[in-house]
């Protein structure tokens, strides 16, 4: 019988766990790898390998079609261009010193779009073939172009079918015609909040009346437009990171339970003031901890609290087609299913891409909303946005949820051949997906509690934890 390949990893159980290239995994021990390794499998591995869809009778029946499906299901397929973000200005009221996008300051001139980007934007957006369309506003802070936001949004609700609005904002100032936008039903809000007041205005307001004035505007968001359309995310120094109880404490104040933890970035003003190179083993340690802190509150909390890049792998693990996230995914092709427009008119694959851009270290922008993508460029970059044939990660349990960073890699290293498992990308991912198996196959029934919510199931469903003996 044909066996599909397997990849295989110590675990803390003096087990290994075993992959294949359709996320099909299971745990065994190491004689069963010297049989698989030496060809001398026996008859109950054969049964137990072809019951779970790791082997097949022949090519072409239903268990080798059904792995073809299950493998198929794991790459990303970009549809059409329907997520667009957009920077109508640089500037920005806040000098955050951990800032990834190199803004400017609030009254210089010459970074905010021009009549003739806007128009250029317009029709850029009126050329594409999608339905309906997501629109991220993106800064510097937006909100101090608050007539082209109106004017974009207008645009789209009556070229697209279906239109959302997501505007990136600090919160810092906002005016009653700001508030009547952010309560439209089809306007979401996302912000940034870094823990307590005290850890929120060291490292983004600077003096008290700012931070009083950002907590005061997060408290009539929440209640103004409910908490399920105000999105805060707490940017984490790794070096000197607050409590987790302290960040969880203060996103339920506010009645936030999703929480994307996201460390100091290597780009923009944070990597001339931030050790962020290469701080993957000290913040995945600090993430560690609070995925417990989380479980502890979850298990007598009956309003559940998660991390959410952290679920989202999690899910990615549990079930194939988990692509919302678009900086996991395999493919990770740019310049199709999303892009950006930055404030001068130039399209970047991402945000992150802009930011590497603009501080000069590569120019990896794709072309100008006058003149369209440069296809050239896009292919260039997509020939290595993937993972399947890396020399790296084609022996990784991991390979089928794991995805590529390609803007991370150059940002960090200046290169995207260094081997996989330098860089900060596959470290940081290396540790979630270690955690996510110790908690599949933890017997603790507080883990087992914080996995069925996350995963969205009544229970967690024990089969998941699959042993071979």
């Amino acid at each position: 019988m044909p066996i599909v390949p397997l990849k295989f990893r110590e675990s803390d159980d003096d087990l290994l766990l075993f992959a294949d290239d359709a996320g099909g995994y299971f745990k065994s021990d190491s004689k069963f790898l010297h049989r698989y390794a030496l060809g001398r499998l026996e008859p109950s591995d054969i049964r137990f390998l072809h019951d779970h869809g790791h082997g097949f009778e022949e090519i072409g029946d239903l268990a080798y079609s059904g792995f073809e499906h299950r493998f198929a299901s794991r790459q990303y397929v970009p549809h059409e261009l329907d997520y667009i973000i957009l920077v109508p200005t640089l500037r920005c009221n806040l000098a955050c010193g951990y800032c990834q996008v190199s803004r400017v300051n609030e009254n210089t001139p010459g970074f905010d779009w021009d009549e003739k980007t806007i128009e250029a934007v317009l029709r850029f957006l009126g050329n594409l073939a999608t339905r309906k369309i997501k629109i991220e506003f993106q800064g510097g802070e937006p909100l101090l172009r608050l007539d082209i936001i109106k004017r974009v949004r207008d645009y789209c609700r009556v070229k697209f079918e279906e239109s959302e609005f997501v505007i990136c904002t600090n919160l810092q100032d906002v005016s009653f015609e700001a508030w009547k936008l952010l309560e439209q039903p089809d306007v979401f809000t996302s912000t940034s909040l870094d823990s307590n007041p005290l850890t929120h205005q060291f490292q983004r307001t600077i003096t008290a009346e700012k931070t009083n004035t950002f907590f005061k505007n997060l408290a009539a968001a929440v209640e103004k437009l409910g908490p399920g359309k105000v999105s805060a995310l707490p940017t984490i120094n790794p070096h000197n990171p607050p409590l987790p109880q302290s960040v969880i404490d203060t996103f339920l104040d506010f009645g936030i339970r999703s929480i994307y933890l996201r460390p100091v970035n290597y780009q923009g003003f944070a990597r001339r003031k931030f050790d962020a190179r290469a701080s993957a083993k000290i913040w995945n340690q600090y993430h560690s901890s609070f995925i417990d802190a989380l479980v502890e509150l979850n298990w007598i909390s009956d309003q559940p609290v998660e991390e959410y890049y952290f679920v989202h792998c999690l899910r990615r693990v549990l079930r194939a087609g988990h692509n919302g996230h678009v900086d996991l995914r395999n493919p990770n092709l740019v310049g199709y299913g999303y892009l950006v427009i930055d404030h001068d008119g130039e399209l970047y694959p991402t945000d992150e891409a802009r930011m590497v851009s603009r501080i000069g270290q590569f120019d990896l922008s794709m072309g100008d909303v006058h003149s369209g993508l440069s296809r050239d460029t896009v292919d260039a970059f997509n020939a290595e946005a993937l993972n399947n044939f890396h020399p790296d990660c084609v022996h990784c349990p991991y390979q089928a949820f794991c995805g590529v960073d390609l803007v991370d890699d150059l940002s960090r290293y200046g290169r995207i051949d260094l081997p996989k498992h330098l860089t900060d990308f596959c470290q940081r991912h290396t540790y979630i997906f270690d955690k996510i198996f110790s908690m599949i196959y933890s017997d603790d029934p507080k883990v087992r509690k914080s996995l069925a919510i996350w995963s969205g199931s009544p229970r967690f469903d024990g089969s998941l934890a699959k042993v071979h003996r």
